[in-house]
């Protein structure tokens, strides 16, 4: 699993500029002008996750199918710690969840650990966020494109009537770098959505100050997990796709794997 490079010295600088965030655009620019350097000083993949590894993780995933009540016609969240960190049990109070988010996750560990992953009853509504670690330890838009298609046509295989939702790769100040990339990503695959059968939400403008540039204050100090506020702007995207959907409880809870 890929590490964070959390000792080179391009990623401190990166780490120190995006904490001055609020000096101003000048700020912004000279940060922007020094991933290359970054790079080039390090070896290693940069700005994977820093997460511990998460084997623990997916066991306690299948013992929570297996012990105590089962959430039914629950709104089912998978994908990496963009997903593990956010307090769907409580952003969502008003609805049944289970959250499959594990640190550090790429695409590949999603579709390798997938049968752990799913929960014991069929669920109302699936939310997927995955790809942005890929990008992170070098794969290219094309590769991380094909790996989430897959993974969403997996999903829409095994819950063919259940609401399906994809959101979009977000941008952040430690990884911003990769903007062209996850633009790319997305692109491909909001344009196989109609066809898998499956809806695509764009919540990275949400996390974009007026100046374009990500809002240094919805994120935590590592620059790359959100807050409690970033989450708050997905958690209202979410919430009224959510109120949104008309498909009928019956159907879904027949939709049994």
């Amino acid at each position: 699993m890929p590490m964070a490079n959390t000792g080179c010295g391009g990623c401190i600088a990166i780490k120190a500029l995006w904490a001055g965030r609020a000096a101003g655009a000048a700020g912004w620019a000279l940060m922007l002008a020094i991933p290359a350097l970054a790079l080039a000083q390090s070896p290693e993949k940069p700005n994977a996750d820093p997460s511990f590894p998460f084997s623990r993780e997916i066991d306690l995933f299948a013992k929570a199918n297996v012990a105590g009540p089962v959430t039914r016609d629950a709104v089912l969240f998978l994908g990496s710690s963009s997903i593990r960190l956010w307090d769907v049990a409580h952003s969502f109070s008003d609805r049944g969840t289970v959250n499959r988010g594990f640190g550090g996750a790429t695409t590949a560990h999603v579709l390798h650990y997938y049968k752990r992953l799913l929960p014991a009853a069929p669920p109302r509504a699936i939310i997927v966020y995955v790809g942005e670690n890929d990008l992170a330890a070098g794969a290219t838009p094309e590769a991380v494109t094909r790996d989430v298609l897959t993974l969403l046509k997996r999903l829409r295989a095994d819950y063919p009537r259940v609401p399906l939702a994809y959101l979009s790769l977000k941008p952040s100040p430690i990884r911003w770098t990769l903007r062209p990339h996850m633009a790319a990503v997305n692109a491909g695959v909001a344009a196989q959505a109609a066809a898998i059968r499956f809806d695509y939400l764009d919540v990275g403008k949400a996390l974009l100050a007026a100046d374009g540039l990500p809002d240094a204050s919805l994120f935590r100090p590592d620059g790359l997990h959100m807050n409690e506020r970033g989450y708050a702007r997905w958690t209202a995207q979410v919430d009224a796709w959510l109120d949104a959907l008309t498909v009928p409880v019956r159907a879904i809870a027949a939709n049994a794997r």
